[in-house]
Order: structure tokens, then sequence, then C-alpha cells
């Protein structure tokens, strides 16, 4: 009787032992610091519909032991569950922590875009930025259902992207990219704005479209309204608009090449017989030659109230114009420009 009361005994102490120390992997396993670099941070970028693999892959250079995580991970379900986005793990967190974080913490990225003159580059610059690829986005934002629902088509489409910086979770499709757009594009057409623009005799569309003009003619916001004055003088009169940047960017989506530099338009490409070749046809082109920043559209809102009809780059004072009220006084203006180019023997 007192042997089995010594066996029953230790047999209950060697289970205890044995629970503790399984208790103790548990904790160490939940509970140990497990992060492998040395930096304060690292992002994980989790794919949609990731499975087990891609967590291993992400998780494996951060890690000291993967193992471990992926026991913890399994047990609180989330490999089951796995969640695609952007993730902050911060250096000496545990495996629990780290579960928690890949389960909830999706962070936003920052995504930025200029003045892109096609969808395709617009796309391309998004993709660099967020999960979706350019060909999905550029299916996506240049929908042509879609655009036609928002009273868009395939001559004004760049009007509903507006440049600027925009959070989008990493992890948004191509649609949900497309539709934040569109919601950011109607945010910017206040009642306001619109009334803005009817005082100019322009639609917010038309309003972009001669924005882009004004952001291709000069880089200088403080210029931008007095350039943004001599086109809408020029409107009001009934005149050829005549901009460079519309005949360029007429070459340019004719030949589908937007990576095309032209300094120089030559008299041959005046003759280019293309809805937004200025010097043919009267009036705005159908659509914006770019995404102008929102200082362009702002420009064209409030422009400086002036008589000048004309203007010319000034080679004295590099990123600004020279401007006139009278045609003659332009060809003066233009003579020393000429003069320039044919220095600098820049002939296309």
């Amino acid at each position: 009787m007192k042997n089995l009361k010594k066996v029953v005994l230790a047999a209950a102490l060697l289970g205890l032992v044995i629970v503790a120390v399984f208790a103790y992997s548990i904790y160490t396993a939940i509970f140990t610091p497990n992060t492998a670099f040395e930096n304060k941070e690292a992002f994980v970028y989790m794919p949609s519909n990731a499975t087990t693999q891609d967590v291993t892959e992400r998780l494996s250079p951060l890690l000291k032991d993967l193992d471990a995580f992926l026991s913890v991970a399994n047990r609180k379900g989330y490999l089951a569950n796995i969640k695609g986005g952007r993730y902050r793990i911060t250096k000496g967190m545990n495996n629990n922590e780290i579960v928690n974080t890949l389960r909830s913490q999706n962070l936003p990225v920052k995504v930025t875009f200029n003045n892109q003159e096609s969808i395709g580059t617009l796309a391309g610059r998004i993709a660099a930025q967020v999960e979706p690829d350019s060909l999905a986005l550029a299916t996506a934002l240049g929908d042509s259902a879609f655009l036609k629902e928002h009273g868009f088509d395939s001559y004004n489409e760049l009007s509903l992207y507006l440049p600027n910086t925009y959070e989008f979770f990493w992890n948004t499709t191509a649609e949900g990219v497309r539709e934040r757009m569109l919601k950011e594009y109607k945010a910017f057409w206040t009642n306001e704005r619109k009334a803005k623009a009817k005082q100019q005799g322009l639609t917010p569309n038309q309003a972009i479209a001669l924005a882009a003009i004004v952001q291709k003619e000069t880089v200088k916001v403080d210029e931008r309204p007095r350039v943004a004055g001599v086109y809408l003088n020029r409107l009001k009169k009934g005149m050829l608009l005549q901009a460079d940047p519309t005949v360029i960017y007429a070459i340019k989506r004719e030949t589908g090449n937007y990576d095309t530099i032209i300094k120089r338009v030559l008299y041959r490409d005046l003759e280019m017989d293309s809805p937004y070749n200025t010097y043919k046809y009267a009036g705005l082109p159908p659509g914006p030659i770019t995404m102008p920043d929102i200082s362009s559209i702002e420009a064209v809102l409030n422009p400086e109230k002036h008589q000048y009809l004309y203007f010319v780059a000034d080679v004295t004072n590099f990123g600004y114009h020279k401007f006139a009220k009278t045609l003659a006084q332009h060809n003066q203006n233009k003579v020393q420009y000429v003069q320039w180019l044919n220095q600098q023997r820049i002939s296309r």
C-alpha cells in the first residue's frame, strides 16, 4: 500500500513537472520577444488571399523562431483567416503581439501621383505604391462603362483623377482606387468652385482642360493666374488658343508614346489634324492634356484680370514669360526667344 502511494505521488509529481514544462514552453512561445531585425520597426506587406506559404516567406527574415510563431498563429486561428494589408512589426514584439497586429492593424499608405498624361502612366504610378498591378488599375481607371456613368469619356477621362497625395490601404482593389478618386473629384467640385467655373463660361471638366494647358505652359505657380487670364481672354474673343502643349500632346496621343520629348513645335506640326490641335480647331480641346495640379485649376477659377492675349518664354528670367496685348508687341518679344532657341541648337 505504501509503495502504491509512492508510485501515485511520483506520478503526480511527474505530471506536474510535465504540465509545468508544457505551460512554460507555451508561455515562452507566446510571450518571448521573437524579432530578428535591428531597426525599430519593419513593415510586412501581406497579399490578398495569402496562404501560409506567403506568411512564411514574408516573416522568415524578420523572426528568430519562425516555427514558434507559426504554432502560435495556428493556435490563435490566424492561419485560417489571413488578412491582406500593410502591417508594422516593432522590435521586441512577441508572437502574440505579432499575430494580433497582423490580424487587425492594417496601416494605410500614402499614394502620390502628379501630372500624368495617360491612364496607362497613371496606373503604373499608382501600381508602384499599392497591391493591384498596373494592368488591373488601367482596366479599372479607364473602364468605359464606369466613365460614361459619371459623365466622362475617353477624351476627358484624365479629368477624374486629381494629382495629390491620398491615403489608401495597400491592399485596396483597383476598383476601390477608382471609387475613391471619384469621391475626391466630387468633393473638390464644391458649389463655390462650380460657380466660379460658370463665371468663366466653363464646366468643371472644361476648367480642368484649360488648367492642363496652364500647367504645361508654366511651372511657376504665381504666374498661372496670368496665363489662365490670357487663354480666357482668347476664348471670350473667339480666338484660337494656339497653345503649343496641345500640339505636343496630339503628337504623343497619335503615336501612343507619352515619353516623347519635344522642346520645339515646328510649323508642320501645326497642321496635324487632331481635336487637340488648338492651332487648327477653335475652343478648348475635348479633354485635358495632362492631370493639372490643383493650383492650375484654381488659377483658371481665379484668373488674373488683364488685357493680355499673347505670351512667350522670357529667356532673361527662365521659367517666366513675357506678356503682350498686341500681336506686334508679341512678335517683338518672340524674336529674342527664337534667337535663343537657335543659339541652343534646339531644333525639336
